[in-house]
């Protein structure tokens, strides 16, 4: 086959290529090593032997990344330091690999399963390759990768739990200095323009009202909850004004994508007795 023609079939597959080895790699500079090293191999072969090659590059480019993996893995026994996840940067493939990109917490959490745990859960759950695929590169059975991708699965759906409760609490502790602060810009930024405040009969009966969009919910906060403390509302991060040591007014937010997406004010007492409040230092 003309090497010429042999490129341009291979860089159809560049963009495909390098998110499979920037997820499995988690580095932007490894994930270009692995794609070079998947043409050598390529324009070594016999090409016009390949059924598919987008499946054959596939498999090579994840057998290159498992041995890069292990031998990451090797180095770490010796006094070196520890890999790092990296952004990809530069070139309009890496952009748009980074358009869909995981993640640097998740590629953290990735860095700590094993290598054919790593690669299993990649392949299978970020690119549908099947585990009868997926048995022959990590060398188990069809069972056994899919009990690997599972035990990934698994701890990564923990990671991600954590994240969310982390994210939750900085955006609610952001809005608590915003609203006390009278910062208005500041609680623009943390309220999707969508936001809606919804209030039960008791709030109304206090004086709050529903308020739907940024503008007007920022409005109802600003320069106010200065006696609200942050608690944990049902395990998430939110707000409570307590009067006496008994809880009056519960603030329950959903946040998305870092922004607040809906705050409830729960006043009515056997709502609030119904709820798993905790407060928080």
């Amino acid at each position: 086959m003309d090497e010429i023609f042999l490129a341009r079939r291979f860089e159809e597959y560049r963009t495909h290529l390098l998110a499979v080895a920037y997820r499995i790699l988690g580095s932007g500079s490894e994930a270009d090593d692995a794609l070079q090293e998947a043409w050598l191999r390529l324009s070594r072969s016999d090409a016009e032997e390949i059924e598919n090659l987008g499946a054959w590059l596939t498999t090579v480019v994840a057998r290159v990344c498992l041995t890069m993996l292990h031998s990451r893995k090797t180095r770490r026994e010796e006094p070196l330091d520890d890999h790092e996840p990296e952004e990809l940067v530069a070139g309009p493939e890496h952009e748009v690999v980074l358009g869909d990109s995981i993640g640097l917490a998740l590629l953290v959490v990735l860095d700590e399963l094993s290598p054919p745990e790593r690669l299993s859960f990649v392949l299978h759950d970020m690119f549908a390759v099947p585990f009868d695929e997926i048995a022959p590169i990590v060398g188990r059975t069809p069972t056994a990768a899919r009990q690997l991708a599972s035990r990934a699965r698994r701890r990564v759906q923990g990671a991600r739990a954590v994240a969310d409760r982390d994210r939750q609490r900085e955006v609610v502790d952001a809005f608590l200095a915003a609203s006390r602060g009278g910062d208005f810009a500041a609680l623009l930024t943390l309220l999707d323009p969508d936001v809606v405040l919804r209030v039960d009969a008791a709030a109304v009966a206090t004086g709050a009202s529903t308020a739907f969009g940024a503008r007007a919910v920022a409005e109802t906060f600003s320069g106010r909850a200065k006696a609200a403390e942050i608690a944990l509302v049902d395990g998430r991060a939110g707000l409570v004004w307590v009067v006496g040591g008994t809880p009056r007014v519960v603030f329950d937010f959903t946040v998305s994508n870092g922004r607040i997406v809906a705050i409830d004010l729960l006043a009515d007492t056997n709502t609030i007795d119904l709820i798993g409040l905790q407060l928080q230092p």
